[in-house]
């Protein structure tokens, strides 16, 4: 059976399969049966390929990594737990985008800490104007799980009410090249803050608040799948969602 997407992946990025031999040191037979035979290099050529063609190890062999090797990865890359926001630093918010060099992405509902912060969009347009794509989903405030939201937290209109109000506060950015709005209608299981391959995940528990709720501290590792698994669930909300009114 063919490794597709180790094909796909070399294909997308302009990768021959000689090309690929010369970066990692092997024959270009070795290659095409990476390839055509779906067999697993050592690790080492593994982590080689994978940062080559800019995917995870273990999606591109994911029966290639022993259980031991998937637990010990997956350990890695938990940088620190944080029993509440609230005990988040407050520096490390900004400290995390602002080391960003290709990717800002941010999944809540309101996020009116950040949005508040006089700092926040600065950062953004300077990120921006450096290169740096920045994706940024808040709920939609008419959708039944924003109305849903509220009646958890027991502020009824709330919700909505801190929505509108941070969509006011991004207005002045919605003309930003670079950075865009989407709103979204997905039940908000985790609110996720990214800054390239390193995470702030504020976990969402039934009945409390997210400042009161746990966050996870990420830093992606080669062959481990819990940053990838969170990526996958952003990308997902991001390609179902819609431009915000009035952004680009």
């Amino acid at each position: 059976m063919a490794n597709e997407r180790l094909r796909s992946a070399m294909l997308t990025n302009g990768i021959t399969v000689d090309a690929m031999a010369t970066h990692i040191g092997v024959d270009p037979k070795t290659v095409e049966r990476w390839i055509t035979q779906d067999r697993a290099p050592y690790r080492r050529h593994r982590l080689a390929v994978a940062a080559f063609v800019r995917e995870d190890e273990a999606y591109l062999w994911p029966n290639g990594l022993p259980d031991g090797q998937r637990q010990d990865a997956a350990d890695a890359e938990v940088l620190k737990v944080y029993p509440h926001r609230s005990y988040v630093p407050s520096d490390l918010w900004l400290q995390l985008f602002g080391r960003a060099e290709r990717e800002i992405g941010v999944l809540v509902h309101a996020g009116v800490f950040l949005a508040e912060n006089p700092r926040w969009p600065q950062l953004l347009r300077l990120k921006a104007s450096s290169g740096v794509r920045a994706r940024i989903l808040l709920g939609d405030p008419s959708s039944p799980e924003i109305q849903r939201r509220g009646e958890e937290e027991e502020i009824g209109e709330g919700v909505a009410y801190k929505v509108r109000e941070v969509m006011k506060l991004y207005r002045p950015l919605y003309s930003v090249p670079g950075i865009e709005f989407r709103k979204h209608r997905s039940t908000l299981h985790n609110s996720l803050y990214r800054s390239d391959d390193e995470w702030l995940v504020n976990t969402q528990v039934y009945g409390v608040s997210a400042p009161m709720a746990p966050v996870l501290h990420l830093r992606r590792v080669a062959g481990a799948e819990l940053v990838s698994t969170y990526q996958q669930s952003f990308e997902k909300v991001w390609s179902e969602a819609v431009p915000i009114e009035g952004s680009s």
